[in-house]
């Protein structure tokens, strides 16, 4: 027995049912890693109420799958490396701007600062050197794209972390592989 699956809508609560036909309803379908976080309904509720709060502020949609592709990257989640390249294609990145952006060798002195920091941020828990910091500060972000940045962050840990111990089957193109991975 797995220690989370994904759930059917047959499968789920009453509350992530509801969630799941609004998934429905926006993207066409469920995908897996939402079916999973429906075990709970409030987690997937928090969830996805986080997610979207942050998605209006002040990161457009690049920079939003550029954080989520660095903390994937940096959780070795191949599910959300596959959700967030295709995502990120959507949003205007190419293929290979998801791979530079895994890899940092990103040449958008912007998004690298936001990339760098993001990856800096998960590998240290938290902890970066400043010089990161300094470096997202010093491109233009302020200090509410740093708050939101930790929110971002967050939430991404959380589906990583999801697709871990859930391991979640992936239903998007899988990512492409690095050459030094």
């Amino acid at each position: 027995m797995k220690n989370l699956e994904a759930l059917t809508v047959e499968q789920a609560s009453d509350e992530s049912k509801e969630i799941f036909e609004g998934l429905k309803a926006k993207l066409g379908n469920v995908p897996n890693v939402y079916a999973t976080i429906g075990n709970s309904s409030k987690a997937l509720k928090g969830v996805l109420d986080l997610n979207n709060t942050l998605s209006h502020g002040e990161f457009n949609g690049k920079e939003v799958e550029a954080i989520a592709l660095s903390v994937a990257q940096e959780n070795a989640c191949d599910y959300c490396l596959a959700a967030h390249t295709t995502v990120g294609k959507m949003q205007g990145l190419t293929e290979d701007e998801t791979v530079a952006i895994r890899t940092g060798d990103i040449q958008d002195e912007k998004l690298k600062a936001l990339t760098d920091l993001a990856k800096q941020m998960t590998i240290t828990r938290g902890n970066p050197d400043q010089e990161y910091i300094n470096n997202f500060f010093g491109v233009g972000y302020n200090k509410a794209s740093l708050a939101e940045l930790i929110g971002f962050i967050a939430v991404n840990t959380i589906t990583n972390y999801t697709n871990h111990i859930a391991e979640t089957d992936i239903d998007f193109p899988i990512a492409p592989e690095l050459e030094h991975a």
